[in-house]
């Protein structure tokens, strides 16, 4: 008799009070929106910053770029728009509001319809070739653990952005033994298990060397991989978001791909943007990420202390993409990213 009681009022365990607590407190919290007919009335502002989101992700590219580049801006940190969601739905909530509610599915939809794909886990396995790039940063403190790091991912190609004079020779001989293939052009370097051929800069419009090209001859045949450090962008209060330089390289390293006459080709580089931005197109338009493709999540690159931004890029043409992760931190404000890629066409 005192089990059965004790089982009927929830009194026999901790577990059941606080079971029977949830019941009271959500039936309270819900009760009282039953025949309150201002829920319809309330929130009309929530609701209108809910559509204003969706609205933003939807329409981005019709963001303008002609005041503060705005447009790249918003590009740039687009996915980070999803954190309203939660944020609104918190206060349709406590303002009792079914219509803040309502409104705020349809920015969830679309964050879902454009950002759920890179959530799922599409890492596969096998691949031919793994590469791997890291903007090593010029005032890194410890190149030759840096160098160590990188070698230790077991990569087959590896490329470094950000090279200074004095730091090369301490990423060539960390790793001369890993790589015995190797060329360094201006601030940028590519090292390879596998020969290289046809090494040139890449002239990106700068005046000075951050491209380069060669050709790499794997097992399965050869591969144009393209190195680039694009200009860094700036946001500036008195000038909003400022790429022109970026831009303008971002266009002359498109156009030399597309001359590129080999047809499996791989970019690895810092290109100071994400594959959102509308002015990374003459890149974008022709290439696929890896990420995008073959990775788990967002794969955000920069800064490596609290990643927000994925804009350390690795993208293909004529490759299949397996799989795309990022390495743990090295002494670079920069996370090295890796994938392996599958040769489908050359030398088959």
């Amino acid at each position: 008799m005192a089990q059965a009681y004790m089982t009927e009022t929830g009194g026999g365990t901790g577990q059941g009070r606080e079971g029977s607590r949830l019941r009271r407190l959500l039936g309270r919290w819900f009760g009282g929106w039953r025949g309150d007919r201002r829920i319809w009335r309330r929130g009309i502002v929530l609701a209108v910053l809910a559509l204003l989101t969706a609205l933003v992700m939807v329409l981005h590219a019709q963001v303008p770029n002609s005041v503060g580049n705005l447009g790249s801006l918003t590009e740039t940190f687009l996915p980070w728009l999803g954190i309203a969601i939660p944020l609104l739905l918190v206060l349709a909530l406590v303002r009792r509001s079914a219509i803040a509610l309502i409104a705020v599915l349809v920015p969830t939809i679309v964050w879902l319809n454009l950002f759920g794909g890179l959530v799922t886990d599409k890492n596969g396995g096998g691949g031919d070739l793994m590469v791997v790039t890291h903007n090593v940063n010029a005032d890194n403190a410890d190149p030759s653990g840096t160098a160590r790091d990188v070698a230790a991912s077991g990569a087959d190609v590896v490329a470094l952005e950000e090279l200074t004079e004095t730091a090369a020779p301490v990423y060539e001989k960390a790793l001369a033994a890993t790589y015995p293939h190797h060329e360094v052009v201006g601030t940028v370097g590519l090292w390879s298990k596998y020969p290289m051929s046809d090494t040139r800069s890449v002239d990106i419009k700068l005046g000075w060397e951050r491209a380069m090209r060669s050709t790499v001859t794997t097992p399965d045949g050869p591969v144009a991989v393209y190195v680039a450090h694009l200009p860094s962008v700036r946001v500036k209060l008195e000038a909003g978001f400022t790429a022109r330089q970026r831009d303008k390289s971002a266009d002359a390293l498109g156009e030399a791909i597309a001359d590129e006459p080999i047809q499996d080709v791989v970019l690895l580089g810092d290109l100071n943007g994400t594959m959102n931005d509308r002015a990374l197109n003459a890149v974008t338009a022709q290439m696929r990420s890896t990420q995008g493709a073959a990775g788990s999540g967002f794969g955000f690159s920069w800064p490596a202390s609290f990643p927000m931004a994925r804009i350390d890029q690795i993208m293909v043409r004529g490759l299949e993409p397996m799989a795309s992760w990022t390495l743990p931190a090295t002494g670079s404000d920069h996370l090295p990213v890796a994938a392996r890629v599958t040769i489908t066409t050359s030398g088959r």
